[in-house]
């Protein structure tokens, strides 16, 4: 099949499609279903549903059930953050990109299905198919992120960005919402109870995304070299990373830009990923379904997040990059003022469609920003590595963090002025990186 050229409308399609097949892991198994399953399945609580132990044992050790899948979640970023350098080395040395990101997508799909085994009995299996299924879908995110700048010029960066996420927040409400109904009328669908349902949803999600991404493989490109593997090219990676580090002191945008993304992604990231547990551990449901209520928040800020990439690529093009950025963390730390006193279910819904808004923006303009701010080369998954290494390493910050403060406090709330502080901090940095970008 003949190659798509650079800028057309069905490759960057084709490019932004892997965000509606991989999607599903992130809201799925990271954001919902997962975590209450999680939850249920490791709180012990009255008839009543008053929480009287949230206690795990695991390899002899006694656990708080948050900070437990905190520590397996930091371990496994921490994982990617070492593994980018040497796969994004090889994979621009070789060539071969879409290999590696057809590897950790099929190694985080079948991660998936293995959830379906998750139990108490075996915890090492259940964390260790979450452990492997984070890895799979983060490792692909460097390739995917790195063929941007292959697939689309600087002026289509914006929107192919904000498109990919649009694209992915669709895809992922859509199963989102077929898992929901099989849950909450699952003898309809013939299911004994509500505990199949929930495990087939992670199988789901692993199909998904398996099935999805065949349309992008088929018009990608390859990559962009040709060479022979050897030895040398193991470590290629981190020398990459070495000469990028050094090109930074002459790129004085590119190196205030990642220092202000380090920090504030961090943040941003972290609140991704502690949203439902939040919602389990320290919220007054009542007589509400918990796991109703809390699903219903995170379709609302997914369907909210679609709109908020799309405005803030609008927004972006009128005011600039840098400052709407700013503006995107300062509405981040009034939220985080606002959600450490919440505690009720409404409360938790105007905070999910106010993170909804901002989420999106966020994600997308961060990483059109930065690739904007590249200088002219062919080895994208290099840099693109450096970006993600810098964005693995703050979340392993983030979530060691939060499973500290769980552990030591017994309640995850105090973490919120940690991840204030860390804005307040990217705001600062984000003020003194320079604004003129490549259009």
């Amino acid at each position: 099949m003949k190659q798509l050229p650079k800028g057309s409308k069905k490759l960057i399609h084709a490019w932004a499609f892997y965000d509606w097949a991989n999607s599903v892991y992130s809201l799925v198994i990271s954001s919902a279903i997962f975590p209450i399953f999680y939850g249920a399945l490791t709180i012990l609580k009255d008839e009543n549903g008053k929480k009287l132990d949230d206690t795990v044992t695991f390899l002899g050790i006694d656990f708080n059930n948050d900070t437990l899948i905190s520590y397996v979640t930091a371990a496994a970023f921490l994982m990617v953050s070492f593994l980018s350098p040497f796969l994004s080395g090889i994979a621009d040395y070789v060539g071969n990109k879409k290999n590696f990101l057809k590897f950790f997508c099929y190694l985080g799909a079948i991660s998936c299905i293995g959830l379906y085994w998750f139990n108490l009995d075996y915890l090492w299996f259940g964390l260790l198919c979450y452990f492997l299924a984070l890895i799979g879908f983060w490792a692909s995110l460097v390739f995917y992120n790195s063929y941007l700048p292959d697939v689309a010029f600087p002026d289509q960066q914006d929107k192919a960005s904000a498109k990919g996420f649009s694209l992915g927040y669709i895809g992922s409400v859509i199963l989102l919402v077929i898992c929901l109904i099989m849950i909450l009328y699952y003898d309809f669908f013939g299911f004994k109870n509500e505990n199949f349902p929930t495990r087939f949803s992670f199988v789901l999600t692993g199909l998904w995304w398996i099935g999805f991404s065949q349309y992008t493989y088929k018009y990608l490109p390859k990559g962009n070299k040709k060479s022979t593997l050897h030895r040398s090219v193991l470590f290629n990676g981190f020398k990459e990373l070495r000469k990028i580090w050094r090109a930074l002191k002459h790129n004085v945008q590119l190196k205030r830009y990642l220092a202000a993304f380090f920090v504030y992604s961090m943040a941003v990231q972290t609140i991704m990923l502690i949203a439902t547990y939040f919602g389990i551990e320290e919220l007054d449901w009542g007589e509400q379904d918990s796991t109703f209520g809390l699903i219903i928040s995170i379709l609302l800020i997914q369907l909210v997040a679609v709109a908020g990439a799309l405005l803030t690529s609008r927004l972006a093009v009128r005011f600039g990059n840098i400052k709407i950025l700013i503006f995107i963390n300062l509405i981040w730390i009034a939220i985080c003022g606002y959600a450490y006193f919440i505690v009720s279910p409404m409360q938790f819904y105007i905070a999910a469609a106010s993170v909804g808004l901002v989420m999106g923006g966020i994600q997308s303009l961060s990483r059109s920003t930065y690739s904007k701010m590249l200088p002219e080369t062919e080895d994208t998954a290099s840099y693109f590595s450096f970006y993600d290494v810098s964005e693995k390493i703050g979340i392993v910050i983030g979530m060691f963090s939060y499973g500290l403060v769980a552990q030591l406090t017994g309640s995850i709330r105090n973490a919120i002025l940690f991840l204030i502080a860390f804005f307040i901090v990217g705001v600062f940095l984000l003020m003194r990186v320079p604004q003129k970008i490549k259009e």
